[in-house]
């Protein structure tokens, strides 16, 4: 039986996609303070520990053998890929707020919701074809991605790669995921993933410190205190909560599309905060993007 999308999973959804979207305001303003490693390395860590009293609630009684090991195998390896596209993700909106960027929240926003376009592509590996709409969203997010990213002259910056690279791993992510199916316990695997990402992530720090980077003071990590806050409580904690709780009560082809609206969160959040303004080009890069990304989310539905 199709799954029936109510109220409450949208409320739930539409919240997620509104947490995430403004986290990217959060990460531009972390970063002027403490450098990409750090500052992921403690946010994940929190989120990790807001999710026990979530687990506690929800999975309790959670005992089956043989999706306790799908579940730690699952939550390492994910917690891995993780790790590296959200250090891309993070160290791409520190080049962004570094260089001056008047749009970077947003950009960074949109150029990550690419993920779900690059999704079905590398389906394509895995003998999924993607559709008519699909190839369509593609071919919109492909020019979109030309408009923000390649300039006059026809070059692309560095930052924008970074960021690209890391919607690429975002995908791979999703991928594995998928590959892993339902036979885990979700709140847990979301727990242990967080955990590797944040162990690796202070790791990161670690090694950047033996190798002569000036370490960060306790008044900077006091200065971002607020935007790691909610990158690690809100982004990590709450809204994957409401993620698992929205699409229990969503389609999911439309929990998809409301998910893909955070990409538009963090462009207003952006305005909103930080008073960030896009090039006319920008713009029309945004809207081809998110156009894009609505398509790839349309299911051809054959009548009966």
């Amino acid at each position: 039986m199709e799954k029936k999308t109510n109220l409450k999973g949208i409320v739930f959804l539409v919240v997620t996609a509104v947490v995430w979207g403004f986290a990217f305001v959060a990460q531009t303003a972390g970063s002027d303070y403490v450098g990409t490693f750090l500052f992921n390395g403690i946010r994940f860590m929190l989120g990790a520990l807001s999710l026990f009293p979530v687990i506690a609630l929800f999975e309790k009684g959670a005992d089956d053998p043989h999706m306790k090991k799908t579940t730690l195998i699952a939550g390492l390896v994910c917690g891995v890929v993780l790790f590296t596209a959200s250090t891309l993700q993070q160290y791409g909106v520190e080049l962004y707020n570094k260089a001056g960027y008047p749009d970077g929240s947003g950009r960074a926003g949109f150029l990550t919701a690419l993920y779900m376009v690059i999704v079905p592509l590398i389906g394509l590996f895995m003998k999924k074809r993607p559709g008519v709409f699909t190839w369509g969203g593609i071919v919109f997010a492909t020019l979109g991605l030309f408009f923000i990213s390649v300039s006059e002259s026809f070059t692309i910056s560095p930052e924008d790669l970074v960021v690209i690279l890391c919607a690429v791993l975002f995908a791979v992510h999703i991928v594995v995921i998928d590959k892993f199916g339902d036979a885990m316990y979700s709140l847990r695997f979301a727990q242990i993933q967080f955990v590797v990402c944040g162990v690796l992530s202070l790791a990161g720090w670690c090694i950047t410190l033996a190798l002569g980077a000036e370490p960060e003071t306790f008044s900077d990590i006091r200065a971002a205190l607020l935007p790691i806050l909610y990158g690690g409580l809100m982004s990590v904690g709450v809204a994957y909560t409401c993620q698992i709780l929205g699409q229990k009560n969503a389609e999911p082809a439309f929990a998809s599309v409301i998910l893909s609206t955070e990409s538009m969160f963090s462009a207003i959040g952006g305005a909103l905060i930080l008073q960030e303004r896009m090039t006319a080009r920008g713009y029309i890069g945004c809207v081809l993007i998110f156009a894009g990304v609505l398509m790839t989310q349309v299911k051809m539905r054959s009548k009966k």
